[in-house]
């Protein structure tokens, strides 16, 4: 009866839609508990560090039960929705909000297995950390008895459920090793519990939203939220200001998923990779005619022609012209990659922060193509619908900082590459034209390169050609 119980409810698990990223949030759910759900159906979004993905349900069936909220931030490995896929339609299903853990531990086990085998031979195998700093915990998901749960002729599933459910069972021997205190104990993860400390809330009195009363992390900022009774003792001897009034003057907004990963990777760029930083300025009004006659050329009919394309195409050109900048560190190797593609990135602002997906093979592609992928690239992020997979591989990088009626600016380096161009604002100026001053297009580029692969002069070669193209728009040809 247990076996086709197991067999008629699924649990599917988040994956690692990230290639290697430990964690991504619920953005939204798509059903709901009742709906029946088919194989390949979407039934949520989330958010990992580089991107939201939509998810796909593996198997027809019905859904049993939500395990966690919108908002909430789950480990890769745990079980997120439950499905029932078939079975006997009487047995009794799995509570809806168990985790792993506790359906191993409930579990009818044979007379004298212990119980901690069945939990380890449900944690997930083979995983391996692949981000520096991160780790992947094959325990993540799980929770082990606590120390003196149960006595030795008490199960170490009864003294798990009953610590989950806030008291101990009433059947316990007493023992004097045995406290009660460490059994009435909130369940919460330790940066949870250093949370709660932070911001002087008592667990006790939180009300647990979690799976299996676990306290979350917006349960605390929940109890937060209102004046809290309990102050810190640290905060005790000052006087405490009005209630409410730092709120009304601060809002903290919660760094995670794509914003969080940007600044973990930017610190880490900037504080590994030695930045240097050149400019040109340089007249591009013969770039601008060039961008108003392609408009008009059939075979840019439906694409979206403007500066950007024929900046890209000058990096391209320049990139060609000095296979070298286009190459990566290898650190562990002690090694200088060049690469012979060019998977080109551009840098777009989005609103769940900055993003660098890039046009794979950009070097190979025509103008009219490269104008196409840079429209679907442009669209795609600005939708929110960039893919883990688009911003992966990147060789060099564009950003566009004049959109923002910016002049310039010293970029930090994607990370993992050697370049970035920065474009400013193009705009009339004052310039010397044919011996005489003229109002010209000009505009100021910025190349930030990592001097450990590239010198002053390979560095300086690629902002000069690249300049040399956008005064002189006749050299894509003559160049190629």
């Amino acid at each position: 009866m247990t076996t086709m119980t197991e067999a008629s409810v699924r649990e599917f698990k988040m994956p690692d839609v990230g290639e290697g990223l430990t964690e991504a949030e619920i953005l939204k759910w798509y059903v709901q508990p009742g709906d029946t759900v088919t194989d390949g159906q979407i039934v949520c979004e989330v958010e990992t560090a580089k991107a939201a993905v939509e998810l796909p349900i593996p198997y027809d069936g019905v859904v049993r039960a939500l395990h966690f909220p919108e908002g909430t931030t789950v480990d890769v490995g745990t079980s997120i929705i439950a499905v029932e896929v078939g079975g006997a339609p009487g047995s009794e299903p799995q509570a809806p909000q168990a985790t792993q853990a506790t359906q191993a531990t409930q579990a009818p086990q044979a007379a004298g297995a212990p119980q901690a085998p069945a939990a380890e031979e449900a944690e997930p195998q083979g995983r391996q950390p692949v981000l520096v700093g991160y780790g992947v915990a094959a325990t993540s998901t799980k929770r082990r008895p606590r120390k003196g749960a149960g006595t030795p002729a008490q199960p170490a599933a009864t003294a798990v459920q009953a610590e989950l459910n806030g008291h101990a069972p009433q059947d316990a021997a007493p023992a004097p090793a045995q406290p009660a205190a460490p059994q009435q104990r909130p369940l919460a993860k330790p940066p949870v519990r250093k949370l709660a400390k932070d911001l002087g809330v008592d667990l006790a009195t939180v009300t647990p939203t979690g799976p299996d009363g676990i306290i979350t992390r917006e349960d605390v900022h929940a109890a937060a939220a209102p004046p809290q009774a309990p102050a810190a003792p640290a905060l005790a001897a000052a006087p405490a200001p009005a209630a409410g009034s730092d709120a009304a003057r601060e809002t903290r907004i919660p760094v995670k998923g794509v914003r969080k990963a940007t600044a973990a990777a930017m610190v880490g760029s900037a504080f590994t990779a030695p930045h240097v930083t050149e400019f040109v300025t340089v007249d591009v009004t013969r770039t601008m005619k060039l961008v108003e006659e392609l408009k008009q050329d059939k075979e840019f009919s439906g694409l979206r022609v403007n500066p950007l394309l024929l900046i890209a195409k000058a990096l391209l050109v320049a990139v060609r012209r000095n296979p070298d900048i286009n190459a990566s560190w290898d650190e562990a190797a002690q090694e200088i990659v060049v690469k012979h593609y060019v998977n080109l990135g551009i840098a777009a602002a989005t609103p769940r922060g900055l993003i660098v997906p890039n046009i794979k093979d950009a070097h190979a592609k025509t103008l009219p193509e490269l104008a196409e992928s840079l429209g679907e690239l442009v669209g795609t992020a600005r939708e929110g619908r960039t893919s883990p997979a688009a911003m992966q591989g990147g060789t060099i990088t564009i950003t566009n900082v004049g959109v923002f009626g910016v002049d310039t600016g010293t970029p930090i380096l994607n990370p993992g590459e050697s370049a970035i161009l920065a474009v400013g604002a193009i705009k009339l100026q004052p310039w010397v034209h044919k011996g005489k001053v003229k109002p010209r297009q000009v505009t100021t580029l910025a190349l930030s390169f990592d001097h450990r692969l590239v010198d002053g002069e390979l560095g300086s070669k690629v902002l000069a050609d690249v300049a040399a193209v956008l005064e002189q728009p006749k050299r894509l040809i003559t160049w190629a």
